[in-house]
């Protein structure tokens, strides 16, 4: 009965570690400062990710061509350009109009 008293909060407290490490997976924890322009034409995507119980900063997450996410600062004007850009970009594929060149 003790050894069943011991090993049940012990099994208890993995899970819940093991829980807890698992709910960070998808969060930011720091930001980039700036990314070259190549890796800007590379931008497919962003989500926006809000502080709350699992995360603790905002962030613009930016996904790549390839799959490849990199964290930024929303405050940073070149953050909110690239997501300008990108909406425009995807905007543009959805409605299939030509590319204009600038």
């Amino acid at each position: 009965m003790r050894f069943s008293a011991v090993i049940l909060p012990l099994i208890l407290a993995c899970v819940y570690l093991t829980l807890a490490q698992g709910s960070y997976e998808d969060c930011c924890l720091r930001y980039v400062k700036n990314i070259g322009r190549r890796t800007r034409q590379m931008v497919i995507s962003y989500r926006v990710q809000v502080t709350d119980g699992a995360c603790n900063i905002p962030a613009i997450v930016f996904t790549l061509k390839r799959g490849r996410k990199f964290c930024a600062d929303p405050n940073q004007k070149w953050v909110q350009h690239l997501m300008e850009k990108t909406d425009k970009k995807n905007s543009r594929k959805r409605h299939n109009l030509p590319k204009t060149i600038v």
